[in-house]
């Protein structure tokens, strides 16, 4: 388990929520941040967090909206206790899990969920130079399939619950090959650096057998200047208030 003079203290949402990381291991930054965002439940429902690290994620969203139920799986053993550490620590309520979505703990197996959300793995097997950090590594690169992803996601839902997802752009196509398969009601929202630049990153909910037509939105442009300016935040209005302020993403109508 990670000592507390191995962890920084770190804070999200302008401060809101104040989070322990490792320094030398997986450090959650904004993606986190947007997949809470996107998260469309309401008080009184139950939130699942497929590899939920230290838990941001699921800290963000129960700041965010109180009265939820919410749960968490993590493979990685000192990422679970860290994760529980920091839910204690901020005053939120999760229950973490430790365990394989591929091999889903006994409990978790009995229970459903109105959403699941998770931020899968962005790198392929054997891509690019594996991370000197082990447990920052198996964050990283993908072991488990995209497609196992979802395929647990769907079947920890309620039917008519919604499945949400972050992403590299580069695995959209992947991805809504997964989702049709058990869902659909698909929206997907590219997260673009700039105005004019390529997504890098988009967030894709589903609906469990949801029959709706495919919503592609509009980018949500993270940065207001055409260049990175050195020393200076440029977030765009609606960046700042999701980020900052914990404002929602709104991808289900």
């Amino acid at each position: 388990m990670f000592a507390a003079e191995e962890c920084t203290q770190d804070r999200f949402l302008d401060g809101r929520l104040l989070v322990a990381q490792p320094r030398n291991g997986y450090r959650a930054a904004m993606d986190p941040v947007l997949l809470a965002a996107a998260c469309g439940a309401a008080p009184g429902q139950s939130v699942l967090e497929l590899g939920c690290g230290a838990g941001v994620a699921s800290l963000c969203l129960g700041q965010r909206i109180t009265g939820l139920r919410q749960v968490g799986l993590e493979l990685q053993p000192e990422y679970a206790d860290l994760a529980r550490r920091n839910a204690t620590a901020n005053g939120i309520a999760l229950e973490v899990f430790e365990g394989d979505l591929a091999h889903m703990p006994g409990p978790l197996r009995g229970m459903s969920f109105d959403h699941v959300i998770a931020n899968p793995p962005y790198f392929a097997p054997q891509s690019g130079t594996a991370a000197a950090d082990a447990g920052r590594e198996r964050a990283q690169r993908e072991a488990t399939p995209l497609a196992d992803w979802v395929r647990a996601g769907y079947k920890r839902l309620h039917p008519g619950g919604w499945l949400t997802l972050i992403q590299n752009a580069d695995r959209l196509a992947d991805m809504l090959a997964a989702l049709s398969q058990g869902g659909g009601s698909i929206s997907v929202l590219p997260i673009a650096p700039r105005a004019g630049r390529p997504a890098g990153r988009v967030v894709v909910s589903a609906r469990k057998l949801g029959k709706g037509p495919l919503r592609l939105l509009a980018p949500f442009v993270l940065h207001a200047k055409a260049a990175h300016g050195a020393d200076v935040e440029d977030l765009t209005e609606a960046a700042q208030a999701v980020l900052r302020h914990g404002a929602p993403l709104p991808l289900v109508p």
